[in-house]
This record gives structure tokens, sequence and C-alpha cells, in this order.
């Protein structure tokens, strides 16, 4: 009976035997990675599923380091934990772009010892990602609190904390282009405002919404009423409506712009489809953010992504 042992080899051109030990932790880091996103980002993981592999993998990685640090920045805003976890992630990305310790075997023994980490560190590896766009994901969190005077700022945000995201799947899949770049700013603007909506009824223990102060003063609410959010409360709807307008105009900008988006880096905008569906929603529910056709899981969403796929419509 012959037995076989894979052999890895090295960036500097030497042989590392790959042995069953390495090959379990490797699948218990990607493990991890698939959960993380499957039970915190559920719809970006539907979206994620159908990239091909091997980039579904570090795709992954990036979500679920995405959602590593989102999850610090929501226990920070709660007042449960200081701001020192967020430094913890500040220095880890440091230690991974440290001279060297992006070729195999150098600087490991460095790494922290955790599976999102691992995961995140071979991607980094294989396809050169760039480090600006991790660290936006850190940083942007230190605001804690989402206190937005304009809709700027907002969008700021926005693309900071989901742009940069769709940036680095598009690193993942070796794209480095303008147009496509393009796109995912205006698609990462309208998924963080669309996040934003749907996270205003979970609000109310903390009596306060991120919502730019400017829309609030434009149409007479204030953070009481966006807090109460009563159905019969006109207010309450055109503010709604008009942050709903502001993501729907990115999104039909991204949509746009995919004309001059390669072919196989499309599947990467997938998340257009969430965002219309429940941008539809919302409206047919009068912009009620507490309506349960709003609020509901969208059933048919792993149907129409893998159809949308199918067609190749975003």
């Amino acid at each position: 009976m012959w037995c076989y042992r894979t052999v890895r080899i090295a960036s500097g051109g030497t042989l590392r035997r790959m042995t069953s030990s390495d090959s379990r932790s490797s699948t218990s880091a990607q493990n991890v990675c698939l959960s993380l996103v499957r039970n915190h980002d559920k719809e970006n993981f539907l979206c994620t599923l159908l990239l091909k592999n091997p980039e579904r993998r570090s795709a992954l990685a990036v979500r679920a380091f995405n959602v590593e640090v989102a999850k610090v920045s929501e226990k920070v805003s709660a007042g449960n934990v200081g701001v020192m976890p967020l430094k913890f992630w500040e220095n880890t990305l440091t230690t991974l772009y440290r001279s060297g310790g992006t070729e195999e075997g150098k600087s490991s023994s460095t790494v922290p010892d955790h599976p999102v980490i691992h995961e995140l560190h071979r991607a980094i590896r294989e396809h050169k990602l760039s480090k600006r766009y991790l660290q936006r994901l850190v940083m942007a969190r230190a605001n804690a609190n989402l206190h937005f005077v304009t809709v700027r700022q907002l969008e700021d945000y926005a693309e900071q904390t989901v742009s940069s995201v769709l940036y680095l799947l598009l690193e993942v899949h070796g794209m480095r282009n303008v147009h496509c770049d393009h796109a995912a700013s205006h698609l990462g603007k309208a998924q963080g405002i669309v996040n934003l909506l749907r996270s205003i009824p979970y609000q109310t223990r903390r009596n306060a919404v991120p919502i730019p102060q400017e829309v609030l003063m434009e149409h007479g609410v204030n953070q009481e009423r966006m807090v109460r959010n009563r159905a019969d409360d006109k207010g309450v709807e055109e503010v709604t409506f008009s942050l709903a307008s502001v993501a729907f105009r990115h999104l039909e900008t991204a949509k746009g712009l995919l004309k001059t988006v390669p072919r196989p880096v499309r599947p990467i905008f997938l998340p257009a489809v969430s965002i219309e569906r429940y941008l539809a929603r919302l409206r047919h529910a009068s912009f009620h953010l507490t309506d349960a056709s709003v609020m509901r899981t969208d059933s048919l969403l792993p149907l129409v992504l893998y159809w949308r796929k199918l067609r190749g419509s975003y």
C-alpha cells in the first residue's frame, strides 16, 4: 500500500512537508472563518459561497476578519469593553505585514495563534492584499458611537467599513482596476447605508440611532421619535426615505458601472441583489423600518442569488 506525504514549496524555493497535523489545523481554521461569517454576516456569506475556489477561501478569511473587528466595535459601543481589543487587531496587522512577514516560514512564531488570523495571514501572502484596506476596517470602528453630522460622513464610514472589504475581494481575484474600484466604492456605500437602516430597530436600548444630524434637522425629527419609530409618524418616514434614496442612488450607480467590470469578478458584486431586495421591501412597506415584511429573513435570497449569478445579472 502506497503512502503519500504532501510537500509544500516555500517562497524561498525550499521544501517543507505538510503534516497531517498542519492539514487538520488548516481545515479547522477554514471552518472557523466559515462559521463566523455564516452566523454573523448571513447575506454576505451566501454571496461568498458563490465565488469559486481557491478565491472563496481567502474571501471568507477577509470577511471573517471583518466580523471579528465588527464584534469588538459592538462591545465597545455598548460599554462592555474598552478600546484595547481594537488595538490588538491593529497590532496584529502590523505583525502580519512586518518586513519579511509575508514570506513562508518567517515571522510565523510571532503571529497570534488565532484561526482567523492564520487564514488571513495565508490570504495576505498568497494575494499580496493591501494593508491599508485592512487597517481601515479596524480604524473606522474606533467611531463606536456612530455619531454622524452629515450624510457625507456616513458615506465615508460605509466606504471604510464595507467598500474596503470589496476592494480586498477584488485583490483576492487579482483585480486591481479603477473601474472595478469605482463600482465597489458605490456598492459599499449603498450596503453601508442599508446596514444602518436595518440596525435602527435594534438601537432602542441606547436611545440613539446613527442617523446624520443634518437629515434629522431637515425633517424636524429628533432621536426619540426615531427610536419609537411609530408607523404613523410621517417625519420618521421621510427620514427613512431620505437615507434609502441615498443608498438607492449608490446602488444604481454601481450597477451601471458593472458593465465596465470584467465578467470573472462580477460575482463579487452579488450583494447588490440583497440590497436591491431590501430596499424594495422597504418601499412596499412605506418606509416603515419595523414592518414585519421588512424585518423578516429573505428566505428566497439563496435561490435568487444563485439564479442571478447563472444569468450574470447583478
